[in-house]
């Protein structure tokens, strides 16, 4: 009887809203503008900065990694090759700083796969925004780290006796030229952060790719100083004519050819490789 009546009193006593108080907890007035494609992919960038303040482990290849590399070649190298590592950190350290940062950008795939296997970019999707943003504000993120690991390099340089000919005018036109083709480079390891499963798949393909790049080039020696079949590649890989003009604007010379060729790579690199990383985006 007790049971009934508690049922009865419960179905009496149930709870409907009035309209005026549904008005009053729902958002009023027009809804907020789409953000613009620059708002969403700044948003991004910092999302990607978010992510270093949570995990700081993610700088030992901005700091760590740059600083062992450039005293390891140096004192390696430095004497056999030039007679001492004064002189030797002097056509190093421009090449060294180059391959640091190349090196660097694989990191973006392997974060765009990070996020693609935790369904984050799924999420991304859905929202009101420009389609490319989430990759383009990855990108921007890790241009702060290539800022970084070029300063802790030029820091490290200096104190190691580096004395850029061209002055702060060109070791800031040197860093501008790297950093223009180190993001359009990061399109192709975005490609492969949507393109293959897993990141050490990714790492995998980054370092098949990027130590033949890196290491036949100028960045240690004189190409002139390879077999003449070696120097073949040497001289159409971008990464020979990125050192080229990084080294002559810090040096206070306009390699007119080498930045040429440079610009060029990365236009053709950004419209290639973007298109299809947008592409398996869309698809994916």
């Amino acid at each position: 009887m007790t049971t009934a009546a508690t049922k009865e009193t419960d179905q009496a006593t149930e709870y409907t809203p009035a309209a005026d108080r549904l008005n009053a907890v729902l958002a009023s007035g027009e809804p907020p503008p789409r953000p613009s494609a620059l708002a969403a992919s700044t948003t991004f960038g910092w999302r990607a900065m978010l992510k270093i303040k949570h995990l700081p482990e993610q700088m030992v290849d901005v700091t760590l990694f740059p600083i062992i590399m450039t005293l390891m070649f140096t004192y390696l190298f430095g004497g056999a090759l030039a007679g001492s590592t004064g002189d030797y950190l002097q056509y190093l350290l421009p090449g060294i700083l180059v391959m640091n940062v190349v090196m660097i950008t694989m990191y973006t795939g392997i974060g765009v796969n990070s996020d693609i296997e935790k369904g984050v970019f799924d999420r991304f999707r859905t929202l009101p925004i420009w389609r490319p943003s989430a990759l383009v504000g990855a990108l921007l993120g890790d241009m702060v780290r290539y800022l970084m690991a070029s300063t802790v390099i030029l820091v490290l340089g200096l104190v190691l006796g580096f004395r850029p000919g061209g002055g702060i005018g060109g070791v800031l036109a040197g860093v501008a030229l790297l950093i223009v083709f180190s993001f359009a480079f990061s399109w192709i390891w975005t490609m492969f952060g949507l393109l293959l499963r897993t990141e050490r798949a990714v790492t995998g393909v980054s370092m098949l790719v990027l130590f033949p790049m890196t290491f036949l080039s100028n960045v240690f020696v004189d190409p002139r100083t390879m077999p003449g079949w070696l120097q073949s590649f040497v001289d159409v890989n971008p990464i020979t004519h990125l050192v080229g003009g990084v080294r002559g604007l810090m040096e206070g010379r306009w390699e007119t050819g080498h930045i040429t060729w440079t610009l060029v790579a990365s236009a053709a690199l950004l419209a290639i490789f973007g298109t299809l990383t947008m592409r398996l985006y869309n698809r994916k």
